[in-house]
């Protein structure tokens, strides 16, 4: 029997929020709780705390937690204490809410449990719900300025869905949670759309003709000025997708309409989907400059350039170690692996050694078929229930051309590719964010 919250250690109050609450990414869909009438409530016995600071809202399939530090980074750049809510952590629970990039403390989480446990537990909250109190809690317990928030799932029935944000993001729409959101590109786009707020400004990233007419539909319901980023690129081209630190050249307007001359913005974090998310970012900077959040090109180039170190944000095109070359990354659906998988059959390498799993909510038939075919394959399964046997796994591979071997947990599987690689191979590991979740706790 656990211990009453009071005197619970830290471990002991996480594993409490771990089984006493539905937590989406260890069970899937029970977990999932659509509506706000739970986070409302605990919203109220709060006394109402993301009131007590402004809010960016960042939703959208792909790419919305590069974008979400990003973000942040820029805005601590410019001064602010900057409040960031991500989801799912990767290694230790402290990972999702962060003031200034310095995660909420031990004693923090501990002491929210033991103050509002009376009130919470008889309304048997999601994780995610619980979590999003506790963040916009410590966000005004800490007197941020301004907290940058990163949706869970979807967007409408979202938990952090209870702000006015000065600003929302819609990165972009593809498959993924359909059990949930919907079959169709249009149904996603509506529940994503549903962040959209009376009046307050929306960037969407990326559209296409099924997502476009929703979105412009519902800006237009709601009064709320849009701009469609990628039909006016600040971001006028790549100099570096292939070395460690890309570097755009922007075209960046200011408040009274001039634009700056070419710029160089070197990004820290890597992976050809970067490009569209600098994009997006740099739009995003383009309203929050007008209306004074950052003063200008000096604050953005510090926040793109040492978005990491700000922040703590890893597993974004993320390079381990050298000789082999090791890279993880947290792209899991059908939409980040087009970009991932273009990248993969770029590398320059003796053999590429790719260890590789997913979990079941997933398309992994569509990813599969994205994979190279020439590598050699380490099937694996991450600690979550949700994950596909790495068993399956491999069956399923085979059909589509890709062979290798199967091991039980990424650390096996990760140890195994080490093993039988030279200075000049290329080791990838992902295909979840639990498998780079799990293998941060090794590597």
């Amino acid at each position: 029997m656990l211990l009453s919250p009071y005197y619970m250690t830290y471990q002991e109050t996480i594993e409490y929020l771990f089984k006493s609450t539905p937590v989406f990414e260890k069970v899937g869909a029970s977990a999932y709780k659509p509506g706000l009438d739970t986070t409302m409530a605990l919203d109220s016995h709060l006394g109402h705390p993301h009131r007590q600071f402004k809010t960016i809202h960042v939703g959208g399939t792909n790419g919305k937690g590069s974008v979400a530090h990003t973000l942040a980074a820029i805005l601590q750049a410019a001064g602010h204490r900057v409040g960031l809510f991500t989801s799912p952590h990767l290694v230790d629970f402290r990972e999702r809410i962060r003031v200034n990039g310095k995660t909420i403390g031990k004693q923090e989480v501990i002491d929210f449990v033991a103050q509002h446990r009376s009130f919470f537990e008889p309304l048997h909250p999601s994780f995610f719900e619980l979590t999003t109190a506790m963040a916009f809690w410590y966000f005004a317990q800490q007197e941020v300025d301004i907290a940058v928030v990163e949706v869970g799932l979807g967007g409408r029935l979202d938990s952090t869905n209870i702000i006015t944000p000065i600003l929302s993001v819609v990165t972009n729409i593809s498959f993924d949670h359909t059990q949930f959101l919907g079959h169709t590109l249009e149904l996603i786009a509506t529940e994503k759309a549903g962040i959209i707020k009376e009046g307050v400004p929306v960037i969407i990233g990326e559209a296409d003709e099924h997502t476009r007419p929703v979105f412009a539909r519902t800006a237009f319901e709601r009064r709320a000025p849009i701009i469609f980023a990628e039909d006016d690129k600040i971001v006028a081209g790549n100099l570096g997708k292939d070395t460690d630190t890309p570097a755009y050249v922007v075209n960046l307007k200011v408040s009274d309409g001039q634009r700056y001359g070419e710029n160089r913005v070197a990004y820290e974090l890597r992976g050809d989907y970067q490009e569209k998310n600098a994009n997006t970012i740099l739009w995003a900077c383009e309203l929050l400059q007008q209306e004074g959040w950052i003063n200008g090109l000096e604050d953005i180039r510090e926040g793109f350039a040492h978005v990491c170190e700000m922040t703590g944000l890893v597993g974004r095109w993320q390079r381990l170690r050298e000789q082999p070359t090791v890279i993880c990354d947290t792209g899991h659906n059908v939409g980040g692996w087009q970009y991932v998988s273009a990248q993969l059959k770029r590398q320059q390498c003796d053999t590429m050694r790719i260890v590789f799993g997913m979990v079941d909510d997933k398309d992994i038939d569509t990813v599969l078929g994205m994979l190279p075919k020439e590598a050699v394959y380490y099937f694996t399964q991450a600690t979550t229930h949700r994950a596909i046997p790495a068993t399956t796994v491999a069956e399923k591979a085979v059909s589509h051309g890709l062979h290798g071997q199967h091991y039980p947990t990424v650390a096996y599987a990760y140890h195994a590719a080490l093993a039988d690689a030279t200075s000049n191979d290329f080791i990838f590991v992902g295909g979840s964010s639990y498998v780079v979740a799990d293998l941060l706790e090794i590597a």
